[in-house]
């Protein structure tokens, strides 16, 4: 058995991609780290595969495809949940999850088989933490680096200065690949992080340029003109993004809300 073992939830879907991925680490100390979605295939298989070797749960955050089956599990294997809750209000949230044990950032597990650092990383979620596995410089990264999809960050639990910030953040550590909450491990990290922190800055620019060309604009009638290269069928989800790239450039006074439009400054 390998040190990491994925498995995807049978939860396909337009948030989610191809499921949402659980990961066990170790082989006879086995920490799991997102259980996924409440839904008792999984679960079977999340118990069958560890072979009663689960020692702890752990949650990258707690949006309803990442932890609803960790207070299941925790009850049927009696073993504790880790993780934190949000800062403020998110209608994502899964509330069936509260940690047993609180992590913060920079705290250590470390069993006789691996060594866990814990990386908080706010942005899409202000209790969103990544795990690395210092022995094989494995990055668990839950929501914040998706294959093949960009991160929604959904304001006012998501922030996408958080975001940037918690992206360069990651600069800091020594990762040879990353294992996402959604889709294949990532084999060039630095790479892929700057080109997220790159796509990120110039899709802000053409906000900015769209805001400067059309005087003023409703955040729907925005939606429309920044994400026009993107699928109308995902207008809705982008707008959320659009949002949270607005009130970071409010923060940084480029630009303003007068009723129910923005401006530039």
């Amino acid at each position: 058995m390998e040190l990491v073992t994925k498995i995807t939830a049978p939860n396909p879907g337009i948030f989610t991609g191809g499921g949402t991925n659980t990961y066990l680490i170790g082989r006879e100390d086995v920490t799991l780290v997102d259980p996924g979605p409440n839904i008792s295939e999984h679960i079977d298989e999340i118990i069958n595969t560890a072979d009663g070797k689960i020692k702890r749960i752990l949650v990258t955050h707690t949006h309803t495809d990442h932890s609803p089956a960790a207070l299941p599990l925790s009850k049927l294997l009696d073993i504790p949940m880790y993780g934190r809750l949000v800062d403020g209000e998110s209608t994502w949230e899964d509330e069936t999850f509260i940690p047993d044990i609180v992590l913060s950032d920079k705290d250590i597990l470390e069993t006789e088989e691996y060594t866990i650092e814990v990386i908080h990383t706010p942005g899409h979620a202000s209790n969103h933490l990544c795990f690395l596995i210092r022995d094989i410089k494995c990055l668990l990264t839950g929501d914040h680096i998706m294959d093949g999809s960009t991160v929604v960050i959904g304001p006012p639990d998501g922030n996408m200065t958080s975001y940037i910030n918690s992206l360069e953040k990651l600069s800091n550590f020594e990762i040879d690949y990353f294992a996402p909450g959604h889709g294949n491990y990532i084999y060039e990290p630095k790479k892929t992080v700057q080109s997220i922190i790159r796509h990120r800055l110039s899709r802000e620019g053409k906000v900015l340029r769209k805001l400067e060309e059309e005087g003023k604009a409703s955040l729907d009638a925005l939606t429309k003109l920044v994400y026009d290269d993107v699928s109308e069928q995902l207008h809705p989800i982008a707008k959320f993004s659009l949002e949270a790239h607005l009130i970071k450039l409010i923060d940084e006074k480029k630009a303003k809300k007068d009723k129910g439009s923005y401006k530039k400054t």
